[in-house]
């Protein structure tokens, strides 16, 4: 195949060949050649420069930002990571603009969101690798999931040692027991979430979150390393509503409970799984956050958003660990359930 040959006009009115990165240069030529000798580009684009430093603020500050109105430092927090969209466009609003000022403004937000989520863009351990003494996965299946046992299946599929499952509904629970029973010999449901193990399971009790009906568990596992705590939560929905703001207070209740039982636990290895509906950021789950460790957080693929399954912006589905230290850290195929289901593979702690 002939070699492709990129030319350039010459002094004598010839052509000669261009090397590929004179066309970068050419273009960086293109867009600032209005800019030089012109006075304004200092001046121009203040507004978004403004803005630009408004974007930084929000994200360095934001655990200062007050819940007292529709806990709106909540719902920053909720889905910080997707202002960092804001960088791109205001550095191309910055480029038409023609303004060296907004330009070194933009600069301030970018080196933010990269100190607050730059470690999450890279794949810290490869996700679904093998390794870890424990493989765990959870799935909100949602309640209204129109087929139950082809879910069941699909996170069954994917290895993993222990599997909790929550919103299970009284009326498909017989489905998913009947599917899951060849893969798990130990299982125990409490209220609306489960728990299905490769390993015996004792000290099955319901964790009360306050909420007057039962939707989080907690269990003892005899895995080959010893034993292991594992709690299973669904936390309560939030909302978000124009003149309520994001609703949450049952939801922050629920957590504080949660965090309570997981400090009063005896057993230094300690396992979360569960649809917390909240992200790790978010510091109305402190109570929970504090005491844990998040195995997407400290070993995961990517940023693991988890909800919605269509189309998922922030991951409320958390596996969490104590005692443990995480290998790897994904997200599942999709099911019939509006979540995706996580998994996580752990080394348990030997000296616990």
């Amino acid at each position: 195949m002939a070699q492709q040959a990129y030319t350039t006009e010459t002094a004598d009115g010839g052509s000669g060949p261009e090397r590929p990165g004179s066309r970068l240069r050419r273009l960086a030529h293109r867009v600032t050649d209005g800019w030089r000798g012109d006075p304004r580009v200092w001046r121009r684009g203040v507004v978004l420069a403004v803005l630009a430093l408004l974007l930084a603020l929000v994200m360095l500050l934001h655990s200062r930002i007050p819940n007292r109105i529709g806990n709106l430092g909540s719902l920053t927090e909720t889905f910080l990571p997707w202002l960092g969209l804001a960088v791109p466009v205001l550095l191309v609003l910055a480029l038409v603009r023609k303004s060296a000022t907004a330009l070194l403004a933009i600069l301030l937000p970018a080196i933010v969101w990269l100190n607050l989520f730059g470690g999450l863009v890279t794949d810290k351990a490869g996700g679904g690798g093998s390794g870890g003494d424990l493989m765990v996965a959870t799935h909100n299946v949602n309640a209204d999931n129109p087929d139950p046992a082809g879910t069941a299946t699909e996170v069954a599929s994917s290895g993993a040692d222990v599997l909790a499952l929550e919103e299970l509904p009284g009326s498909a629970l017989p489905v998913y027991e009947k599917a899951l029973a060849g893969t798990y010999k130990h299982h125990a449901v409490v209220g609306t979430v489960g728990l299905w193990s490769k390993y015996p399971m004792t000290d099955v009790r319901a964790v009360d979150i306050r909420l007057g009906w039962k939707r989080a568990m907690r269990a003892t596992l005899a895995t080959p390393e010893g034993p292991v705590a594992v709690y299973v939560a669904h936390m309560p929905s939030v909302r978000v509503k124009l003149e309520a703001g994001f609703t949450a207070r049952q939801r922050d209740t629920s957590a504080d409970a949660l965090g309570e039982a997981i400090a009063h636990e005896p057993l230094k290895r300690v396992v979360l799984l569960g649809d917390l509906n909240g992200t790790m950021n978010d510091r109305s789950l402190n109570a929970v956050t504090s005491q844990l460790r998040s195995t997407q957080g400290a070993a995961g693929s990517g940023f693991g958003f988890s909800w919605p399954a269509s189309f998922p912006m922030a991951r409320i589905d958390q596996i969490m660990v104590r005692g443990a230290e995480p290998e790897s850290s994904w997200t599942l195929p999709r099911t019939g359930s509006d979540h995706l289901p996580v998994a996580a593979r752990v080394k348990l702690d030997t000296a616990s």
